[in-house]
């Protein structure tokens, strides 16, 4: 017999019931566990995001003020004609790795370019101008780490909240609702256990009334 729940009213159900509640159970603990490891780990990207944000902005302050002086010894003409001859392409190396079971990227700057030699012309140039070029090389390198960084830290934070939504799922909708079916396929059979136990005694009566 099916009832507004859904469910039919037999121990067959209650037994099932009980089967898919113990699962749900264990998946929610495993997912809170899930959660509280994916907190843990994205908490520690920010403090990771944090010193390195204070390192790319040192490094960025110190460049500036290396190409301040830069400009100041050879003159700032000589300085944007250094540059314009300088090699700007930059090739960054991007593989994937595994947080928590998420994906992130990792981010890298090819090796072969990591260090690249000045495309200006030495002549005309000093010593300031190679001081201010590895500054910015410098600073380059911490600001792709802390790209990584943050982009590592997105998809924590996406996974965080998927996963706290399955956690809210099962223990506000899934598991409360089989409780609420165990309950009442629990409840509906001790009635008919009552009333079985009931009716045994009528017959027993009426058949002791026969026989005597």
């Amino acid at each position: 017999m099916a009832t507004a729940l859904g469910v039919a009213p037999t121990r067959m159900e209650l037994i099932k019931l009980r089967r898919r509640i113990a699962l749900a159970q264990k998946g929610h603990d495993l997912l809170r566990e899930k959660m509280d490891a994916l907190i843990m780990e994205f908490f520690g990207i920010l403090r990771e995001i944090e010193d390195v944000r204070k390192n790319a902005l040192e490094s960025l302050s110190k460049a500036f003020g290396q190409l301040s002086i830069c400009q100041a010894e050879i003159g700032t003409i000589e300085t944007l004609q250094a540059a314009r001859e300088m090699k700007r392409d930059v090739t960054l190396r991007i593989q994937t790795r595994y947080l928590m079971g998420v994906s992130v990227p990792h981010v890298e700057i090819d090796q072969d370019k990591k260090a690249p030699l000045p495309g200006y012309s030495i002549h005309g140039t000093s010593a300031v101008l190679d001081k201010a070029t590895a500054a910015f090389v410098q600073a380059l390198a911490h600001l792709v780490k802390l790209a990584e960084l943050e982009a590592a830290a997105y998809a924590l934070a996406r996974e965080l909240e998927r996963t706290k939504r399955r956690v809210n799922a099962l223990e506000h909708v899934l598991i409360p609702r089989l409780q609420q079916m165990i309950k009442f396929i629990q409840s509906r059979l001790d009635e008919i256990e009552r009333e079985n136990f009931t009716r045994l005694k009528r017959i027993k009566a009426i058949l002791e009334r026969r026989h005597q």
